[in-house]
């Protein structure tokens, strides 16, 4: 979707006049004032902590400002009464979707929507009201369809409905592409403009820049909870729009060969696991020192398994995983000492501890190494001198900021979390030791970052493959595939293609494969007959990194 110009005269549905709002000392918004146009995608960025959320959640009413108003359609709204932001037209579209798996399509829409009293649901003219609304904004659904039987992109659009059939003429998008394939990105680009002719108004939220550039026709950028910048959608570039997230110009990871693949430090060979959707089927997989070997793919179509059977959390039921030429122990602190890295998907119910201190976590993972505990008490005993200098060095070298080695780890933002986990893994315990790690298992590393963040742990993985570590890259940001990735394959269903060479992709073949439509061999075909490059889409500098 191309961005339409804005109006001559924009009608304002939407306004918002110094917003201010504290948490103890902590400012999270200050003075901010935003509108919001008739037909106009706006889109709102910033740094992780910039105070983006807590905006959304006082217009939503979760919050209350403690300075400020709200206006939606010339009116003021109630602060504090998310019944009162529905009944203004105001829908939001979570980027962690809030439907009932076991529930229909018309069923998740309806719920919430009728009264309590109501002594029957009137279900008839809801389905053909759901039709009507689908059909206008090009949204095709099947109303009798069960959503957990529903693809990423399929259940998206169910989201996007329930807003739509309960009026919302303002609509927020909350990372609305973060888990779609590219051909479902496109379909929601599409719906987006057919909101515009129809007027709606929405605020896009993203950290993916050149989708932002795309889609909206105004940007609003938010820093340490100030509106820092505002300005017309073209004309900006990505660079400017990441200078005024961060404050100072952001270098993105460089994008390098692998300067020398070394041997296979693990196999996977025909490994099968047990357990629903988020299961392996027959995965072969080689990894090479060296080498990073990223995984594109829609989440929940296997990659939490293999994270877990390379991390030693789950063993499969069938196959075989070899660590440097010997079985891979089912046993995670046994993998660590032997040189296995992992950065868990979920930062803060896998990655940290959040009620223990920074300098806890910090050395969490290597309790066991003699370097932090008493070689004759076992039993809770830890080094705890050295333990906290490590945690220093941790926040030291990887930038952590949060309030030093005492503050609990649920304090932190997500990329200072991030950084944490990161150096956990990365730097050895002791600072006179050459051992880094053997296989790095990185999943969704960056995922929620901003801009800055992202850079940062990217270029972090670059330079531990650099040093000779095999990273297993698992992200569902194909941007980050394809700049990252020495090789790639793509995940579906439980079932991996075959890893081929970066440039032998295009985003075309990708997507195919994400949506399960190729595997294998008919994949490196589509591949190659694309045209063995990436063109414009591959790793030209006009790859947005965010």
């Amino acid at each position: 979707m191309s961005a339409p110009p804005p109006a001559a005269a924009p009608d304002t549905v939407l306004r918002l006049s110094g917003i201010t709002k504290r948490f103890g000392s902590l400012v999270a918004n200050d003075g901010i004032s935003l509108t919001l146009a008739r037909g106009e995608v706006l889109a709102l960025l910033g740094e992780n902590g910039a105070g983006k959320s807590t905006l959304m959640s006082i217009l939503f009413g979760h919050y209350v400002a403690d300075a400020g108003s709200i206006e939606a359609f010339g009116r003021p709204l109630p602060p504090g009464q998310p019944r009162a932001a529905l009944a203004a037209g105001i829908g939001m579209v979570h980027q962690h979707f809030t439907l009932a798996d076991n529930l229909s399509v018309l069923d998740n829409v309806l719920l919430g929507s009728e009264p309590l009293w109501q002594p029957f649901s009137r279900r008839s003219a809801a389905r053909a009201r759901l039709l009507e609304v689908a059909q206008r904004f090009g949204l095709p659904v099947v109303p009798d369809a069960r959503v957990g039987d529903l693809s990423v992109g399929e259940r998206q659009r169910v989201e996007i409905l329930k807003a739509l059939y309960r009026g919302a003429r303002i609509l927020i998008l909350d990372e609305p592409t973060a888990v779609l394939t590219p051909q479902e990105s496109e379909a929601l680009f599409a719906t987006l403009g057919q909101m515009v002719v129809e007027g709606l108004a929405i605020i896009f939220i993203s950290h993916k820049l050149g989708e932002v550039l795309r889609v909206s026709q105004r940007v609003a950028v938010l820093r340490q909870g100030r509106l820092v910048a505002q300005a017309p959608a073209h004309g900006t570039t990505q660079a400017q729009l990441a200078h005024w997230m961060v404050g100072h110009a952001v270098e993105r990871a460089e994008r390098r060969p692998a300067r020398q693949v070394g041997a296979a430090v693990c196999t996977v060979d025909d490994v099968h696991t047990g357990g629903g959707r988020d299961a392996l089927h027959g995965v072969h997989l080689t990894l090479r020192a060296g080498e990073i070997t990223a995984i594109a793919g829609v989440s929940g179509n296997g990659q939490g398994a293999l994270a877990d059977v390379l991390c030693g959390v789950r063993m499969p039921v069938q196959g075989q995983v070899m660590l440097r030429g010997q079985p891979l122990p089912a046993h995670p602190q046994r993998l660590v000492a032997q040189g296995v890295a992992r950065i868990p998907e979920d930062r803060h119910a896998v990655g940290v501890v959040g009620d223990l201190p920074v300098w806890e976590n910090a050395v969490s993972e290597r309790l066991g190494s003699r370097w932090f505990s008493h070689p004759w008490f076992t039993a809770g005993w830890i080094k705890r001198g050295r333990a906290r200098q490590h945690a220093r060095r941790v926040a030291e070298t990887f930038d952590v900021r949060g309030g030093g080695p005492d503050v609990p780890a649920r304090s932190l933002s997500g990329g200072n979390m991030q950084k944490l986990i990161l150096g956990r893994a990365l730097m050895p315990p002791d600072p006179a030791s050459p051992d880094t790690p053997r296989l790095i298992v990185a999943h969704q590393p960056t995922w929620g970052l901003d801009v800055g963040a992202v850079t940062f742990v990217q270029q972090q993985l670059v330079d531990a493959r650099d040093a000779g570590a095999a990273v297993l890259l698992i992200s569902d940001d194909l941007d980050e595939v394809l700049q990252l990735g020495d090789r790639v394959a793509v995940m579906h269903g439980g079932h991996l293609t075959e890893a081929l060479p970066t440039q032998a992709w295009t985003r075309e073949a990708i997507g195919l494969a994400m949506a399960g439509g190729s595997s294998g061999s008919a994949v490196a075909a589509v591949a190659a007959g694309a045209g063995k490059g990436l063109g414009a889409a591959g790793t030209g500098p006009a790859r947005d990194m965010s």
